[in-house]
């Protein structure tokens, strides 16, 4: 058994000890911005946003499968000239026609892909035109909700603030 010299010893553990703590110093950031984004309940909230002059707020929730639904809660404008509540009168499918504004579902079925650090796998459905569009979501470096809807290789963006 070779002896080592103490103070070879002594400078062999501080250098350990300093890459040890570089190396934290450099992970834990890193691991700390990924544990935020790679939650997939993380989308789960209520949020404002905005398409066109239509502002709402709409409140996503993890279903029982694991995926997620989200849908319009409230509507600036959720009524005509007369007061008479807005319907869902765009949507293809006849027997939704009847949806109050502030209750359509927007989407469900949302769920997380982790390799790519977002939300994908359903359609969006957008209120105004009557169209279902494939859907990604992510957040944004400064929190906001990023959905994306494209149809045919046309796109449009969306951004919504978790309230």
């Amino acid at each position: 058994m070779a002896v080592v010299p103490y103070d070879l010893h002594l400078m062999m553990e501080k250098r350990f000890f300093f890459v040890a703590v570089a190396l934290m110093l450099c992970l834990c950031p890193a691991m700390a911005q990924n544990s935020l984004n790679n939650n997939a309940d993380n989308i789960v909230g209520t949020y404002s946003g905005q398409q066109g002059s239509d502002r709402f707020r709409a409140k996503i929730v993890k279903l029982a499968n694991g995926t997620y639904r989200g849908q319009i809660i409230w509507l600036e404008n959720d009524c005509d000239a007369q007061g008479n509540k807005l319907l869902d009168v765009n949507n293809p499918d006849k027997s939704k026609r009847n949806t109050p504004s502030d209750r359509i579902v927007l989407f469900s079925g949302l769920a997380y892909d982790a390799e790519h650090h977002r939300w994908s796998g359903t359609k969006i459905y957008d209120p105004q035109r009557g169209i279902r569009a494939n859907m990604t979501a992510e957040f944004t470096a400064d929190g906001q909700l990023r959905i994306r809807g494209t149809l045919l290789g046309i796109g449009e963006t969306i951004h919504w603030q978790k309230l």
